[in-house]
């Protein structure tokens, strides 16, 4: 009948409509997905540029995680590194940040300082607690004869090693603020500055930690991520925390390795406190498996870290009257004018007579 056949046609414009508005909606939802697409992207590209520290803590431990890609790209530029410097250079930059995190005060300051004997062995890096850090390291051609013999090989010592940094010591000095400041020395009984540095903690400190140091380059070179973490145990607290960390090491990617792949900061310290020996059947909202945590931990601060030299022409004039006029004059009277150069960050200084006129 005429009625039923303008009832389908009422249903089918219905139909036709809830479909197109259907479609519109899919179509908004999928504008939607690719536009946060595109700000995660963004972010990420935004975040690569970056050098950054998370700062936090447990029941049972403290621990810091950094992204320090930028601070070694910087390092690296500025003093024209070779990739074996690089790579270790890089490590002892990346540990003296997250120290300089640990001090209380802006003006206090922690230094430290490489003594080897192999080609790598002269480094020295500082750092603060907002996140400057800056250092240099000796020139390795002179001693280049100790690890590569006449073919081109690398030699190694009786455990397999190549002996970058050598035999030696590694100094820690922290300047508080106080009349002398704090020291302590331990020393080097491996070639990789992870390990060296989490000797010097257990030995000068007293305090187990856990350091993992990275820093992974290209197929040039140049600077592909730089990172690492240091999870310390609490005073007072027993070893099984950090001993099932370590356990973990084992079977996780390296710190380079998961901020390759995408992994944030905060990501890098759940993956640490994830107890991964437990396998929860529960699921959260989205299905996916619930995380269990060995414990709960807080994250009390994430910060920039930045490659920053404070030289100024003031404080190498400074140190150049204590050479006293007689040797300056002379100088001046040689070469015309004194050149100085920062070892931290290259940058040269000239002082002429004008400079000392009031000596």
């Amino acid at each position: 009948s005429k009625m039923n056949v303008k009832y389908r046609e009422s249903i089918t414009r219905i139909n036709d409509k809830e479909t197109e508005i259907k479609s519109k909606n899919i179509l908004k939802l999928k504008e939607v997905n690719n536009m946060l697409r595109i700000e995660k992207i963004k972010r990420m590209l935004e975040n690569m540029g970056k050098s950054e520290i998370i700062r936090g803590t447990s029941k049972c431990a403290r621990f810091f995680v950094c992204d320090t890609t930028d601070i070694v790209k910087e390092a690296k530029k500025i003093h024209g590194l070779d990739p074996i410097a690089t790579t270790i250079f890089g490590k002892l930059l990346t540990a003296t940040a997250m120290m300089g995190k640990d001090l209380k005060n802006e003006k206090d300051l922690v230094t430290v300082k490489v003594n080897g004997d192999g080609p790598y062995g002269n480094m020295l890096a500082t750092g603060n607690m907002k996140g400057e850090v800056k250092g240099y390291i000796g020139n390795p051609e002179d001693k280049f004869h100790q690890i590569i013999d006449e073919n081109g090989n690398f030699i190694k010592d009786e455990t397999g090693q190549v002996r970058f940094i050598g035999n030696g010591t590694m100094q820690v000095i922290k300047d508080l603020g106080l009349r002398d400041p704090f020291s302590g020395v331990t020393k080097i009984n491996e070639e990789d500055i992870a390990d060296i540095i989490a000797h010097y903690f257990l030995l000068s400190e007293q305090i187990k930690s856990v350091v993992a140091l990275g820093v992974k380059l290209d197929e040039n070179g140049e600077v592909k991520r730089a990172g690492g973490y240091l999870v310390q145990l609490l005073p007072g607290v027993e070893d099984g925390f950090i001993d099932k960390l370590e356990n973990k090491l084992q079977q996780i990617r390296t710190i380079t390795e998961l901020l390759e792949g995408g992994m944030s900061l905060e990501q890098i310290v759940e993956l640490l406190y994830e107890d991964i020996s437990v396998f929860e059947e529960e699921t959260d909202v989205d299905g996916a498996h619930k995380k269990v945590y060995v414990e709960d931990f807080e994250i009390l601060e994430k910060s920039e870290l930045e490659y920053k030299c404070n030289c100024t022409k003031e404080k190498f004039y400074k140190g150049l009257i204590t050479l006293g006029k007689e040797e300056i004059d002379k100088i001046l009277e040689e070469e015309g004018k004194i050149q100085v150069e920062c070892h931290f960050c290259g940058k040269k200084y000239d002082f002429g007579k004008e400079d000392f006129k009031n000596l």
